[in-house]
């Protein structure tokens, strides 16, 4: 199935078995989404987490699936598979686990990319008989305009071919980045038809300035990176409500991966399903291990106080209160 095609199949009914794998990590996450939201519609209340890395036990694996039987609530059990491979006990493991499909459970497994030799191995072959895999690919050339002109349908936004082109260059098959892109052209133009020019502006300039650059300057502690990547923004003129929307966002992000470690949960599941891939791992766990809970709910007051500066619902200066949160983020 091509992950296009899965909004579809899941309102005609759900299958006891998702093999999600590919090396997309946009598309990937959504289609996990899309699933999980409609098992919870489908009354799967119940969800376990199951990460796969050094610390993993395939023995845990089968316990879980028997201890299933015992209660009467229907259960998702959250597989993720980061390589993309279970070696010969998680082989043995998941073919046992099709033997005997328990009917009260739905299993998600979120793999890598599959190489040849596994598309070919029992394991997934079983796991295909009895369920649905799915494999999304990097998209480019006209398959990736297409994307990004049917995401922006989704926030309203229209352009024309030229204006495709201008954000499909700027992203080089980045997804994650394409995404970011199109809610900084929401949230600056609001809905409507954009034209090349409104568009080239906030992502050219971006190109020179770039506002996530400034999301991480904070998040590592540079104050001097801080201060000249948010000066080098206002001078380029890019727009404060884009810079506000790349640190709220930040925050909210870390404020959830927070509350979830805390209570206990995987961080490499906690990581994967706000999609912070490896480049990103290192940073923010450097931030969270110094910003408190209150460190990161006080820079979101500061981000709803900017909100109003923007807006002219209250008295001070956007920009300062920008530099506020970034160097709040920072630690200072």
């Amino acid at each position: 199935m091509k992950a296009e095609q899965l909004p579809a199949t899941l309102t005609r009914g759900l299958a006891l078995i998702y093999l999600l794998s590919g090396d997309e990590p946009l598309q990937l996450g959504e289609a996990a989404d899309a699933v999980r939201q409609a098992a919870y519609k489908a009354g799967y209340e119940n969800r376990k987490i199951l990460t796969v890395d050094a610390k993993f036990s395939w023995v845990d694996f089968l316990q879980e699936i028997d201890s299933i039987s015992i209660f009467s609530d229907k259960k998702i059990i959250d597989l993720r598979l980061p390589t993309g491979k279970p070696g010969m006990e998680g082989s043995k493991a998941l073919i046992r686990y099709c033997e005997r499909l328990p009917e009260d459970t739905l299993l998600l497994i979120s793999a890598g990319k599959l190489d040849k030799s596994a598309k070919k191995s029992k394991w997934v072959t079983t796991l295909e008989k009895q369920g649905v895999a799915l494999q999304v690919w990097p998209l480019d050339g006209t398959d990736l305009v297409q994307w990004i002109q049917q995401r922006m349908q989704r926030r309203g936004l229209s352009t024309d071919k030229q204006g495709l082109g201008v954000i499909a260059l700027r992203v080089e098959g980045n997804l994650l980045a394409a995404h970011q892109e199109i809610e900084k052209l929401y949230v600056l133009y609001g809905q409507g038809v954009l034209t090349v020019e409104q568009i080239t502006q906030v992502v050219a300039d971006a190109s020179r300035y770039d506002v996530f650059n400034l999301v991480n300057a904070a998040l590592t502690g540079r104050v001097d990176r801080i201060n000249k990547t948010l000066t080098g923004i206002q001078h380029e003129g890019i727009a404060a409500p884009i810079v506000l929307w790349a640190l709220a966002r930040e925050i909210r992000s870390l404020i959830s991966i927070q509350q979830q470690l805390d209570a206990g949960q995987p961080r490499n599941s906690v990581f994967m399903r706000h999609q912070v891939w490896d480049k990103r791992q290192k940073l923010v766990s450097h931030a969270l291990s110094k910003l408190t809970r209150q460190d990161l709910m006080g820079a979101l007051l500061i981000a709803v106080k900017t909100d109003r500066q923007i807006k002219g619902e209250q008295e001070g200066d956007c920009w300062e209160s920008l530099l506020e949160i970034s160097l709040m983020l920072a630690g200072n």
